[in-house]
């Protein structure tokens, strides 16, 4: 079964950037070689996206790689396969990472658990408000959107995982 999704680095610095590349290398079993580019968001850093092939977890693989850098901007999706939801993921330097499930089209969704232990939890409508929020992952999504835009029309290289 293949799995496939898109690595996007949205900031890193110049040294860190072998180092990524190195990572991303072990975790799919062949040689990574990323089109760095400038990140106009910070231009003390580079970035790179790729697509990638692999096996369903991969990018969850390729997350804990890369968590060894805590100053890299980074997000990784992997679609949905056969028995197997997609997920995104996300990572902010003084955050964290994020992880969600991610639907066909690139939503976020939650889970009825999730929901249930909120509604239990909230207490009154602004913790309801605020707890949505953090599921939703929006303190990521608003950290990164800058990067996002950034990297509109950059390069992309495809990483195709071995065995």
């Amino acid at each position: 079964m293949s799995a496939r999704g898109v690595l996007y680095v949205h900031s890193c610095p110049p040294a860190v950037c072998p180092h990524v590349e190195w990572a991303v290398a072990r975790v799919l079993g062949v040689p990574v070689n990323l089109k760095w580019t400038a990140q106009h968001a910070d231009p003390t850093t580079l970035r790179t996206e790729s697509q990638w092939t692999g096996s369903p977890g991969t990018a969850g693989e390729i997350a804990t790689a890369l968590r060894a850098w805590p100053m890299t901007r980074f997000e990784i999706t992997e679609e949905p396969s056969p028995g197997v939801d997609g997920e995104r993921i996300m990572h902010v330097p003084g955050r964290g990472v994020h992880r969600s499930t991610m639907s066909a089209n690139g939503d976020i969704m939650v889970s009825e658990d999730r929901l249930r232990s909120l509604l239990a939890t909230a207490a009154g409508p602004d913790a309801l408000a605020h707890g949505l929020e953090k599921l939703l992952a929006a303190e990521w999504d608003l950290e990164l959107e800058p990067y996002r835009h950034a990297g509109d029309g950059a390069p992309v290289t495809w990483l195709h995982r071995t065995g």
